[in-house]
C-alpha cells in the first residue's frame, strides 16, 4: 500500500536507519524498502514548501518567494547552513570542489530564506562545499530577484556582505567594524547596531537548526546524487510544522509615559 511506503519513507527521512534495519523492522525485502523511498521521496521533495496562513499556497521557486515576500511584504531572513557528504572516490573529477574552506570537511551547503519569525519559506540554493555563500546565491539568481523586486527587503550575516553593498536599500548585513583609533562612542554604537541586526537574523539560524534534527542532515552517508532530493523533501516536511505556528506578536519599542505627570 501506499500508504506503508509514505511510512517508511517518513522514518528513513527522520532517523536515517540504513534499508536494511528498515527491512527488518518492517518485515520485508531490502528492495522493497529501497523501491518505497526511490518512489515517495521525490513526490515529497516537489510539494513546496508551505506558507503560515495560506493553506492552499505551496512555494517552490525562488521566483514564488520573492513574488510572495513583495506581495506579502515580508522580511526575509538569509542564512547558508552546511552538511558533510561522503568524500568522492580519488580520481575523480571535481574531488575537491566538496572540501569545505570553513569546516575543512566535505560538504554540501544550501540556503535557508526564512520569515521574521524563523518559519522556513525555501531551503535550496543546493552547491558544493567549496562555494561561497555569496557565489552560490549569485550564481542561482538571488540578485537578479533582488533587481525584479525592489520592495523586497531582507537580513543577511557577514557571508552576503557583496550582496549587501549592491543593494543597499534591499539587504541588510552586520555594520562594518569603526577602525580602532575612532572614539570609543563610535565603537559602543556599532556594537549596539551589530547587535541589533544579528538579534532580528538569528531566527534563520534557528530554522536551520529545526533541520539538523533530521538524521540525514547531520551527516548525510548516502549517495551525493540523491541529496538535494532528501534535502528538498526533509525541509518541505519542516515547514508544514513551522507554517502552523501562530505569529508572534513583536513588542513595541516605542516609548510612553508611565504615568501622567502633573503641570
Amino acid at each position: 500500500m501506499f500508504v506503508d511506503r509514505l511510512l517508511v519513507t517518513l522514518v528513513y527521512l527522520r532517523l536515517g536507519l540504513p534499508h536494511a534495519a528498515l527491512a527488518e523492522l518492517y518485515g520485508v525485502d531490502r528492495s522493497a524498502v529501497s523501491g518505497a523511498i526511490r518512489e515517495v521521496r521525490p513526490l515529497l521533495a516537489s510539494r513546496g514548501f508551505a506558507v503560515s496562513d495560506r493553506p492552499g499556497l505551496r512555494i517552490r521557486t525562488l521566483e514564488d518567494l520573492f513574488a510572495y515576500a513583495d506581495a506579502e511584504g515580508v522580511e526575509l531572513r538569509i542564512d547558508g547552513t552546511e552538511v558533510q557528504v561522503r568524500r568522492p572516490r580519488a580520481g575523480r573529477p571535481g574531488r575537491r570542489a566538496f572540501v569545505s574552506g570553513k569546516k575543512q570537511q566535505n560538504t554540501i551547503k544550501t540556503t535557508t530564506f526564512s520569515d521574521d519569525q524563523g518559519r522556513t519559506l525555501f531551503s535550496g540554493v543546493i552547491r558544493p562545499g567549496r562555494m561561497h555563500d555569496q557565489t552560490a546565491v549569485r550564481s542561482e539568481g538571488v540578485a537578479e530577484q533582488f533587481r525584479q523586486h525592489p520592495g523586497v527587503r531582507a537580513k543577511v550575516d557577514e557571508g552576503y556582505r557583496g550582496l549587501a553593498n549592491e543593494f543597499p536599500d534591499q539587504v541588510s548585513a552586520p555594520p562594518k567594524k569603526p577602525k580602532d583609533d575612532a572614539p570609543l562612542g563610535e565603537h559602543h554604537a556599532w556594537r549596539e547596531r551589530r547587535r541589533r541586526q544579528s538579534s532580528a537574523r538569528i531566527c534563520v539560524e534557528h530554522t536551520n537548526a529545526e533541520y539538523k534534527q533530521w538524521r540525514p542532515l547531520q551527516r548525510f552517508t548516502g549517495r551525493r546524487e540523491t541529496y538535494a532530493e532528501t534535502h528538498l523533501a526533509i525541509t518541505g516536511l519542516v515547514s508544514d510544522r513551522s507554517a502552523q505556528r501562530a505569529t508572534r506578536r513583536k513588542p513595541s519599542t516605542e516609548l510612553v509615559l508611565a504615568r501622567q505627570t502633573a503641570c
